[in-house]
């Protein structure tokens, strides 16, 4: 397994890739997957890009940070990748176009390797049976040689070159791609004979490093990503300091659970930052799921390998039909969409589970036929056991092992997954603190309700260890009671109201004025934030005030906040995405609204079904479980106000329960000692006294 970033990279150039027949369609779905979606456009339910890479690469990296951000916007209900890697990207090329040519819905990944590739090879299908589309990623092309290798300039090189092509092997990507075309232009030009040329192709940047490493090749060509990536890793192995994601460090806890090997060096301690994320993340990644979408892949993918590998066996060809068909079953048997129940609300849906039956049955039959071809091509035992992997985490969702698993369904427009959640990552983390004696140290600004631990403790399982956990508050460099008013509006109607969100722009927009825009308004519903940016905006028009109206949805974070920054005088409507994680110090921010106190939707099955845990433990859920999280996060929303020990700025809570409920005096006392106030005009008299925005739009 392969670091995954944020902002993917390939070895030299990667494009997206369409067939060339429908080009009409499928450029339509790629230019709107492409770009940012202005109001999260559905493109497709279900929506596929095809790698032609072994996982892990470039190109596979690319091609999921591409899938992943057309999820965020909405512009997908899943997305699904299919790996085809051999010969520099045209075996996955040619069954592209046979699989999919006249289907819209599904992308192809590419680039240069590819190109040299075709050149090479001259295969039966090449690039003119596809369209490009887009070009998502460009990287440095390096030449590297070992640290005591004799050659030292390019000078060093040329003359080796020139003296003995031979004796300088070269080690690069797939033959016939970019790496190699640069391995025989540097032949060229160190006035060598190309065809003494001795090149060495490797499937990744691991590879080649490994290779010029170990005396194996004397120079090696690939991206400056792939060589960095590589290096870092290997220095990480050595060093006093690795620093990594979350994600990273569970997924080596997984590696090492199933003695798969590791991606981290063993050390002495971990320290978590940002460790409130901490159970949130391990849920999801130990989570496991079967979608009916996974299962149609599954049966094209073995048809086309039993046409290409087993043409006699028709059985298996029928099998993967009813496989399908069993599917389709599954999903019709919920009217819904984009839905999420729990297996309690299921309960009564008899044709659902008889569906999920039949679907096994099936399945398990689909196994056996597919077992006896597996042998004759590495497509086929390939799907055997993604087969077998379905097969298990199916087995697992019917029937859990203990009560620790929460058990929900998702359904999309034109698929259904079955989900199994840990209701608790206490037992995980205690295995691993078990059974790694190092120290363990998690901080975040956000961890305690309050100056009390217990809730965090609770979550990750620290309750049990012996001694007991040492825990401090530090206090914060800011001066909050001269930098920053907390405002509590009065008589606000009732959270569920449906006037509620007309009610939160009007208090915000005379804050919003007297700031001169520089505003975050947070909101705890899509809906409410359409509402809200609507009714704010009615009020620009209204007062002819011509401040920048920004809403989540109009492009990417990134792009949204560099353009807030930019403005300096903007108004930015956003839900939970901007309520952490998000920088913006300065000037540029003086007001952040928060609509409602941010407590985990009800509907959600994994809290459901975690709130009737605590209750049959005689726990109270609300106090020990849904406040103490709804004051972790409003406290994240809260810190985006004030950055630095200049900044100024209202951090405005509207709503009433933090005012009329016995609780909201426990939200009250764990957010920072501002100064408070419940009148309007003194919240505005203090934006008024603040130096102005330094741009004007």
């Amino acid at each position: 397994m392969q670091r995954r970033q944020i902002l993917a990279r390939s070895a030299a150039l990667a494009s997206l890739l369409t067939p060339l027949a429908p080009a009409a369609l499928a450029q339509a779905t790629a230019a709107r997957a492409a770009a940012p979606a202005a109001k999260a456009a559905k493109v497709a339910g279900t929506l596929r890009i095809v790698i032609p890479a072994n996982p892990g690469g470039g190109w596979d990296q690319t091609g999921r940070a591409l899938g992943a951000a057309l999820k965020a916007v909405g512009a997908a209900d899943q997305v699904e990748y299919e790996n085809i890697g051999g010969k520099g990207g045209t075996i996955g090329l040619a069954k592209y176009a046979e699989k999919y040519g006249s289907d819209a819905n599904t992308l192809l990944m590419g680039g240069m390797v590819m190109v040299g590739a075709v050149a090479l090879q001259k295969p039966a299908v090449d690039m003119t049976h596809i369209q490009p589309l887009a070009r998502l990623t460009s990287d440095y092309l390096v030449a590297a040689v070992a640290a005591n290798s004799p050659i030292k300039t390019t000078k060093d090189l040329a003359d080796a070159m020139r003296a003995d092509l031979k004796a300088v092997p070269i080690a690069g990507g797939s033959a016939g791609g970019v790496d190699h075309i640069y391995a025989g232009v540097l032949a060229r030009a160190a006035k060598a004979n190309p065809e003494g040329l001795v090149y060495k192709p490797f499937p990744g940047g691991a590879e080649v490093v490994e290779a010029v490493l170990s005396g194996n090749a004397a120079l090696g060509l690939s991206g400056y990503s792939e060589f960095n990536d590589v290096i870092e890793s290997i220095a990480a192995m050595d060093a006093d300091v690795v620093v990594v994601n979350h994600h990273l460090f569970f997924a080596d806890v997984m590696l090492r659970d199933e003695g798969m090997g590791e991606l981290l060096p063993a050390c002495n301690a971990v320290i978590f930052d940002e460790a409130h994320q901490l159970p949130e993340t391990a849920s999801l990644f130990f989570g496991e799921s079967v979608s009916t979408s996974q299962l149609l892949e599954l049966a094209r993918d073995t048809r086309s390998e039993t046409v290409a590998a087993a043409r006699d066996c028709l059985d298996l060809i029928e099998a993967t039909r009813k496989l399908e068909k069993s599917a389709r079953d599954l999903r019709l048997t919920v009217n819904a969409e984009n839905a999420r129940f729990g297996f309690a609300q299921l309960e009564d849906n008899k044709p659902f589970h008889e569906a999920v039956e039949a679907l096994d049955a099936e399945l398990a039959g689909f196994g056996a036929m597919l077992e006896t071809q597996a042998e004759r091509s590495e497509g086929l035992a390939n799907c055997l056991r993604r087969t077998q992997e379905l097969q298990q985490v199916l087995a697992r969702w019917q029937r859990p092992e203990g009560t620790d698993w929460v058990r929900w369904v998702e359904v999309f427009s034109q698929s259904l997954a079955l989900h199994a959640t840990p209701l608790s990552i206490a037992s995980i983390f205690k295995r691993q603190m078990d059974g790694h004696p190092r120290a363990w140290v998690f901080t975040s600004a956000t961890l305690a309700v309050g100056r009390d631990f217990g809730h965090y403790c609770h979550e990750l399982g620290l309750h049990w260890v012996e001694p007991p956990i040492e825990t401090a508050v530090w206090g914060s460099p800011f001066n909050y009671p001269q930098q920053a008013v907390l405002y509590a509006p009065q008589n606000m109607p009732e959270p569920n109201s449906p006037a509620y969100p007309d009610a939160v722009a009007a208090v915000a927009f005379p804050l919003i004025r007297a700031a001169q825009g520089r505003a975050f308004v947070l909101c705890t519903s899509l809906r409410a934030m359409r509402r809200i940016h609507e009714v704010i905006a009615e009020k620009l028009e209204r007062e002819k005030l011509k401040l920048p109206l920004l809403i989540q949805g109009e492009g990417s974070r990134t792009e949204l906040l560099d353009r807030f920054r930019r403005l300096g005088n903007a108004i930015l409507v956003a839900s939970q995405s901007f309520w952490e994680g998000v920088d913006v110090p300065g000037d540029a921010l003086s007001v952040v609204i928060i609509d409602k106190l941010p407590f985990a939707p009800p509907d959600d099955p994994v809290l459901a079904a975690r709130i009737e845990h605590m209750q049959k433990s005689g726990r109270n859920p609300f106090m020990e479980y849904q406040l103490p999280r709804a004051v972790i996060n409003v406290k994240q929303g809260a810190g985006r106000l004030i950055r630095t020990e200049r900044d100024r700025g209202v951090l405005a809570i509207c709503d009433p329960r933090m005012l009329t409920k016995p609780y909201g005096r426990r939200v009250w006392q764990s957010l920072p000692p501002m100064r408070r106030s419940k009148v309007e005009a003194e919240v505005v008299a203090f934006l008024e006294q603040l130096p102005p925005p330094a741009s004007q739009g």
